[in-house]
């Protein structure tokens, strides 16, 4: 017996509410995760919905690792690998029924045509009666035939073109999951992304990528003195230099409340130097008014830390080298660029 009984309505209902639970955790957007959502807004699996409601209660988001032990625990007893190889055999039955009624549709097609050109030709003999009327309702049956598989072919389009739209949905909601929504820019998951696969091209033969990690200075007194709007304005108005200053390859993003990165993949440190100096210029000469009376606030200025990578370095000892940097600019006066140690030997 199959486990899934919903209509296609209720399925796409399901995958509405999905999406955006989907979207909110650390875990990627794949078939694992889609069947542990998707039982979980459906309601069809107590247990499930109980062990999520327990691990989410105090905030707190489904990585890989949670996400795929709960599918194993609660809906099969089956590894990641094994549910592509389902998703992939799935989608490889739907082409192939495609193909196969295609393939039926102009059989039927030329077999009808044949049938009726006989049905004529045979009118034109002196054929008997009941010879006639057995030919017309060969001819009738041949019609119903190429009736009921236009009909098919037109169900599989219509099936194929909401598989196309749903791709698209998560595309729309992988993009969004991936991108912080006060400035645009990317955020911190994408960034981690970002890092990772900039890393794993590494070749330790080449100029290693460079990293700007930068951050408001004396944020919380903007935010204590004109408050959390304008905190907002201050924070969008950062991001704006950050986008106009990024190209190509280059990933800005937002790390967490006021505090920003910059990985660039294909820059030297000393180019890397001059960029972060830009930055912090460019924010320093810039003025931000109020929206209530039009009035501007109190200079704004960023303290940045710099780094080129080092061969071995992890993801988390890179940025970490460069945030120590980043700490050297705020202790020795803020609205400064600091270059990050070499890894020690």
């Amino acid at each position: 017996m199959m486990k899934y009984q919903e209509t296609v309505n209720q399925s796409a209902e399901y995958l509405r509410l999905t999406l955006p639970l989907m979207s909110r955790q650390a875990a990627a957007l794949h078939p694992i995760s889609y069947a542990v959502w998707y039982e979980y807004v459906a309601g069809i699996n107590g247990p499930l919905k109980a062990a999520i409601d327990a691990l989410t209660q105090n905030g707190t988001v489904l990585d890989e690792d949670a996400t795929t032990d709960l599918f194993r625990k609660y809906i099969a007893d089956i590894d990641e690998q094994k549910a592509h190889n389902v998703t992939a055999g799935f989608q490889k039955i739907l082409a192939d029924i495609s193909q196969s009624a295609a393939h039926a549709g102009n059989y039927a097609d030329q077999f009808g045509n044949a049938l009726a050109q006989w049905s004529e030709e045979l009118k034109d003999t002196e054929a008997d009666t009941d010879s006639g009327s057995w030919i017309d309702k060969l001819v009738i049956g041949t019609s119903k035939m190429q009736g009921a598989v236009a009909t098919l072919k037109d169900s599989l389009q219509e099936s194929q073109n909401e598989i196309v739209k749903l791709r698209k949905e998560v595309d729309r909601a992988r993009e969004d999951a991936l991108t912080d929504g006060m400035t645009g820019l990317v955020n911190r998951r994408g960034f981690d992304l970002a890092l990772t696969a900039c890393l794993s091209e590494v070749n330790s033969s080449e100029q290693g990528p460079s990293l700007i990690i930068t951050d408001i200075d004396n944020f919380k007194l903007v935010n204590d003195t004109y408050g959390h709007l304008i905190g907002d304005k201050v924070i969008r108005a950062v991001a704006k230099i950050l986008i106009a200053n990024v190209k190509g390859k280059d990933t800005a993003a937002r790390y967490g409340g006021e505090e920003f990165v910059v990985l660039l993949p294909e820059t030297t440190l000393d180019g890397a130097r001059v960029l972060a100096e830009k930055i912090r210029s460019t924010i320093e000469c810039s003025r931000i008014k109020r929206t209530d009376n039009n009035q501007e606030i109190g200079r704004i200025t960023v303290s940045l830390g710099v780094a080129s990578y080092c061969a071995g370095e992890s993801p988390s000892e890179f940025i970490e080298r460069v945030d120590n940097a980043l700490y050297v600019s705020k202790a020795q006066g803020r609205n400064r660029v600091t270059l990050a140690s070499a890894v020690p030997a």
